[in-house]
């Protein structure tokens, strides 16, 4: 029974010999997202997290596909870097090749910020889709 028991408790400690790297790279994901967020918020015109609250609907998509687009190569990112340092700084490409997106999103629809504010789903829809989708295809391109 002794046996047993030593043999469990070693599985529990190995189980957890991970927890630390998993903790480490949790951290760099929301510190990056958390950035990611912020320079979004300064770079759109439109108070997005003002919008939401008022219940804007193209606010909130605009927002969310955005937020998914930056997500997704970060979690691709994770899953295939060597270390925090390759998580990183691929992180931080992400993070610009998703801005890019933003400011490319705008092109054949200028006033979009101002059609977001308006509520005009239409305009949330289209740049939290072209979010989305840069975001996916940005994923694809950092598989190595």
């Amino acid at each position: 029974m002794g046996a047993l028991v030593e043999i469990q408790t070693e599985s529990f400690a190995e189980l957890l010999a991970g927890l630390p790297l998993f903790l480490a790279y949790a951290a760099t994901a929301a510190g990056l997202t958390l950035v990611y967020i912020v320079i979004y918020m300064w770079v759109t015109p439109h108070e997005e997290f003002t919008l939401i609250r008022q219940n804007n609907t193209a606010a909130a998509i605009a927002f969310a596909g955005s937020l998914l687009g930056f997500c997704l190569p970060l979690a691709n990112v994770i899953a295939g870097s060597v270390s925090l340092v390759d998580c990183a700084l691929w992180g931080l490409i992400a993070l610009i090749v998703q801005t890019v997106i933003y400011f490319l999103a705008r092109m054949p629809m200028p006033k979009i910020s101002e059609r977001i504010e308006n509520g005009e789903l239409a305009a949330g829809i289209w740049l939290g889709s072209a979010s989305l989708a840069g975001g996916l295809l940005n994923a694809a391109c950092m598989t190595y």
